[in-house]
Parts: C-alpha cells; structure tokens; sequence
C-alpha cells in the first residue's frame, strides 16, 4: 500500500492459509491498537490462478522473537496455521526485490522499475522496486491511480491536496503531475520514507518544496501535526493506509477537507471493512461519489457534502 520499506526490514514471516482466514486475520489486526509499528502486515493471493489461496506476509527489522510470532498467530481465531520466518539477504535484497516486477498501466500512468523504459504515449513514473509498498503493483495503488485518472478525465480542478501515509510519494506525485500548479503535502508516519520520497521526485522531475506545483514532505501520525493543518484546507485528500485507521480519521478527514471537496481511499477490503469506513465517512458528512473494486480490494471516491 502506501509505506516504504528500509533497507534494514530483512526478515520476513508468512502464514499461508485460505483467503477467508487471512482475511479474517487482516480484519483482526485494523482492531488492536497497540500494534507494534516496525511488523508490517499485508495479505495477497498467492497466485492469480489461485484466488482462494492466500498469504499473510509481515516483515520486521530484526530477527522475529516469541513476542512478534506470537502477535501474528494472534491474529488468526485458532492460531496461525504455521509460521514461516526468513531472512531476506541484505546485499541481494534490491536485486531480489526486482526480480519479476513488471511495468503497470493504470489509467493514465505508467509505473516502472528503473531497467524498463519509459512510456511516452502515458504519465511515466519511475520508482525502484526495492521500495516494496508503493510501487504501483498493489491492487490498491494501481487502484487509485485509476481513480485519479477518472477524476482529471471528469473535469475536478485540484489546487491543494495532500496524500496521507504516502510511502513512496506515488500517489501525491501522481496527483501533482495531474493537476500541475496545485499544492501538494505528503505525510507518512515513518522517517524512512523522507529519503525514498526524495529520491523518487528527484527521479521524476518533481520539485520538493512549499509552492504551488511543489510537494512538502511531512513526517507525522494522522493529522494533527501543526504544517498539515497550517497547509489545509485540502480540496483533494488522498490515505491508501488501512481500513482502522481510516476509520479512526474520518472527523479529522472531515475538518481538513473543503466543502465540496474529494477524499480518495483505499487499502481497505470489499465487504466488512469498506462497510466500516462507508459509514464512518457518512457520519462525518462525506457521500460516495464512485467506486472501483480490483481484486479484494476496494477503492473509495467520496466528496464532502456542502453546507446547506
């Protein structure tokens, strides 16, 4: 989804098991609270000839201990099925992350790994595949770069946006490139992705800085950091993160978004999850405007009501 890896994530632990359990499992985890930040969590299916077989992957910057294994297998209702745990070379691990990433079209766009070529005839963005959340080739990234291609081919005017949990940048990158003389802010709770959102505007013609047609890079937890708010209000509000979080920021998605105004969410599955946030959202005044499902996953276009 949206978060970078660092270099120094290099193990790796995964539970294979149905897609309803994993599920089940991803659903679990947007509950509890106190999770601990450095294990990130992501399902996906095996294999798109496989749609029912599924794998919980986490990843961790140590070794894994009692303490981590035991919080994964917390997440499944009879303990997890069996635990794989691996450590992920660090002199082979961009060269491995490479491997197999091929180019994606979505909408507008095209996302590419350095050793591809560019496509002129679309939006080419460039971003290594070593920074493994973000990279476009997420159901929920490649996702709402559709969306947002839906959104400029529909006539939206953007002048000031922001990208919430950003990850590698591609998101609000994407969006500036669409909508070129808006003001554009990322955030991202963690420190590493400051670095990999530099990298990846200097690699794509894109100015960091604070005017318009620039993007600011703010390392913060949800909303409360005193440059998004100074910044706001945001007439385009972007937060592919998870579906608890999302819930949990709806009134602070509802104060930092114009009247009128569009939210774009993803990283939240199609059923109990999209349920969750549709009506947190409703109760904080936004409306869906459309919707689009790719794989499990779904991907929320949603505006603020105007007062009456």
């Amino acid at each position: 989804m949206g978060r970078a890896l660092s270099a120094s994530s290099s193990w790796k632990l995964s539970v294979f098991a149905p897609k309803t359990v994993v599920q089940a499992a991803l659903l679990a985890h947007d509950l509890i609270e106190d999770w601990d930040p450095d294990l990130v969590i992501s399902g996906r299916e095996v294999a798109e000839d496989r749609p029912e077989d599924w794998v919980l992957e986490g990843w961790y910057p140590g070794k894994p201990g009692k303490a981590e294994t035991a919080a994964l297998a917390g997440l499944f209702a009879d303990g997890a099925p069996a635990i794989r745990v691996e450590q992920l070379p660090d002199e082979d691990w961009v060269t491995l992350s490479q491997q197999g990433v091929e180019p994606i079209r979505a909408g507008p766009f095209h996302v590419h790994t350095p050793e591809y070529p560019a496509d002129r005839q679309a939006i080419d963005f460039v971003i290594p595949a070593s920074q493994a959340f973000g990279t476009g080739q997420h159901k929920t990234t490649a996702g709402c770069l559709e969306m947002l291609g839906a959104m400029k081919a529909g006539g939206m005017v953007v002048r000031n946006l922001a990208d919430i949990g950003t990850g590698t940048g591609l998101l609000g990158l994407a969006a500036l490139r669409l909508w070129p003389r808006a003001q554009a802010t990322l955030t991202d709770i963690d420190p590493v992705c400051v670095p990999v959102v530099e990298e990846n505007a200097a690699n794509n013609a894109i100015t960091l800085g604070p005017r318009p047609g620039e993007a600011v890079m703010v390392v913060a937890e949800g909303m409360e950091d005193p440059l998004i708010r100074a910044r706001g209000p945001y007439d385009l509000l972007i937060a592919n993160i998870l579906a608890g979080p999302l819930v949990a920021l709806a009134p602070d998605f509802a104060k930092a978004v114009v009247p009128g105004g569009s939210l774009l969410l993803a990283g939240l599955l199609a059923g109990e999850q999209e349920a969750a946030v549709r009506r947190a959202m409703r109760r904080a005044g936004f409306r869906i405007a459309a919707r689009l499902q790719r794989g499990d996953w779904a991907i929320l276009w949603m505006r603020r009501r105007r007062a009456r």
